[in-house]
């Protein structure tokens, strides 16, 4: 029988690019079509059989409660995470390791858009070849430079980062997805230096430990007003 399966939704951002929208509203809480960002995603997660979730929020966090409390949660148990101090997103995580003792977990940056199924994203994971600790969802950025850039090879293993570079080797971005289980927290957890940040204090001691599952349909991520009013028109 496979683990249930966990996630974390990381919504405690300042989205300060998304200004004026973000002024009273929670970069987590800006609406795509008509719904917001976090609503898009728990649709994602219900349909991936998530049945419980924890939110982390800090940035007008009353709002973001707000939303929670309001949500028909019948479908998927929301746990709100506040952090007064911001904790960073490896940070995050590991303050929540508890949460995800025997599951499979899901880490996902909330300001992320698309509607691609994701149902792809975990079965790689559970194919994933041994070495590899995590499993990471990428795509094709149209404006690469702007991404961190990941270089793989003949098995879907990342072999290099590019992290904002001029002149990218490819548009294959990471997606800032991420699933994992037990071994990669314990792993985690062992590491020397306490990290803070995922992105740049993780990832780059994880090469040869990443599997890649591609996604070719749109993904976005909703930094700034370009990207957002582009998400709007798939």
């Amino acid at each position: 029988m496979k683990p249930p399966i966990k996630a974390l939704l990381l919504a405690a951002g300042f989205g300060t690019r998304l200004r004026p929208l973000t002024i009273k509203t929670p970069k987590c809480l800006v609406e795509v079509n008509n719904k917001p960002m976090l609503e898009h995603w728990l649709q994602h997660l219900e349909k991936l059989s998530v049945r419980e979730v924890i939110i982390n929020t800090h940035y007008l966090f009353k709002k973001v409660r707000e939303f929670i409390n309001l949500r028909d949660q019948s479908g998927i148990k929301i746990e709100e995470f506040y952090e007064n101090k911001l904790l960073g997103t490896a940070g995050t995580l590991l303050k929540n390791k508890d949460f995800f003792k025997k599951s499979t977990g899901l880490l996902i940056h909330a300001d992320n858009y698309t509607k691609a199924d994701l149902s792809g994203l975990i079965e790689a994971h559970y194919k994933k070849p041994p070495e590899c600790l995590i499993t990471m969802l990428t795509f094709n950025a149209k404006e690469p430079q702007l991404c961190g850039i990941v270089e793989i090879n003949e098995r879907n293993i990342v072999t290099k980062f590019h992290e904002k570079v001029e002149n990218p080797p490819s548009n294959r971005a990471n997606g800032a997805i991420y699933v994992f289980d037990d071994i990669f927290i314990e792993w985690l957890i062992q590491t020397e230096t306490k990290p803070i940040d995922f992105s740049t204090q993780v990832l780059p001691l994880m090469i040869g430990k990443i599997y890649t599952w591609h996604l070719e349909e749109d993904y976005f991520d909703i930094g700034t007003l370009s990207s957002l009013n582009r998400a709007k028109l798939i």
